[in-house]
């Protein structure tokens, strides 16, 4: 018996920097595609410059999802963002309209490509407060090299200045016995999904990174960190240890100067993107757009067609 073919996903991907964010766009206008979110800090509301934000004008141009949805003092689990991704992509695909993923964090497009089954387990808050602490008084990646003591294989997902998931995997590994690589399986994907990656020259990409870094100051980045601190999130939410905000924290709290601030947050992004090209290289069917060619718009574009012709063909749609 002949099974439904499954309906289709785009996934979009590549460095921060790269310019993900504004070829999304314009692939979504030429296909009647909406926009999933697949970036971990963007979910959270009020904390706009560092993450790097759509603009208000491509958020009306094209509609977005899973940006803005959480407090920075919330907790936002990989299952959470499963659970609203997929149903995000659903009513996307419900509607007639094409489904894009986009972002630059690997856990989150390999969880819904894969299909991954996450452990629903809850939190230790005493255990999680100890680390907290140790994270605190010893930086992140003390704990990261005792994780990839217990769990190597979970340690390849994860950035070694990315406390919070460095604590969830810990406390998984506490409660259940068993390392976080293993007891999530994966079920295999619920979408024909294709793969594009736009990418740069690493000296390049660097350069762009940088400054996007002098803009995001110029956008007024410390006011908006010192919005956040004065609202009463503590430098330990979840949100604010992120890429620009601990860096800047740090400079409001008089540990270090402007300068310092934005050289230690040259330097985390620089790292943050030699590790999401080591996520990268680890996917063969990601198709590579040069972002250096004036036509990689068009190529993408024309790799969508080829695809959704494929699509049509096997389930008798016909979404082009």
């Amino acid at each position: 018996m002949e099974q439904t073919p499954l309906k289709p996903l785009i996934v979009l991907t590549g460095a921060t920097a790269v310019g993900k964010s504004t070829l999304a766009v314009i692939l979504a206008e030429k296909f009647c595609g909406e926009i999933v979110s697949a970036d971990s800090r963007q979910v959270y509301t009020g904390m706009d410059i560092a993450t790097a934000k759509p603009s208000p004008e491509d958020l009306r141009r094209v509609p977005h999802h899973l940006i803005d949805i959480v407090p920075p003092d919330s907790e936002f689990t990989l299952p959470d963002f499963q659970r609203l991704a997929s149903s995000a992509i659903e009513d996307i695909q419900q509607r007639g309209n094409l489904p894009f993923l986009v972002g630059g964090t690997m856990l989150y497009i390999n969880a819904m490509c894969e299909g991954w089954e996450v452990p629903h387990v809850a939190p230790d808050l005493e255990y999680r407060r100890k680390l907290e602490e140790e994270v605190a008084e010893h930086g992140a990646e003390a704990l990261f090299l005792e994780l990839q003591q217990l769990d190597p294989e979970a340690c390849a997902h994860i950035i070694p200045n990315n406390a919070r998931r460095i604590i969830r995997a810990l406390e998984v590994y506490r409660s259940t016995g068993r390392k976080f690589s293993e007891v999530h399986g994966k079920r295999g994907a619920s979408y024909r999904i294709l793969k594009l990656g736009l990418t740069l020259e690493r000296e390049a990409l660097y350069q762009r990174a940088d400054e996007r870094i002098e803009e995001m100051f110029r956008r007024g980045l410390v006011e908006e960190t010192r919005r956040l601190l004065e609202t009463g999130y503590a430098p330990s939410s979840p949100a604010m240890t992120g890429l620009g905000y601990g860096q800047v924290g740090a400079y409001l709290r008089g540990e270090m100067s402007l300068d310092e601030a934005k050289n230690r947050m040259r330097f985390a992004t620089h790292r943050y993107i030699r590790q999401q090209h080591t996520w990268f290289r680890r996917d063969p069917a990601i198709i590579w757009l040069d972002a250096t060619e004036s036509n990689y718009a068009s190529q993408a574009e024309a790799a969508i067609e080829n695809f959704l012709r494929e699509w049509n063909f096997l389930s008798g749609s016909n979404v082009l």
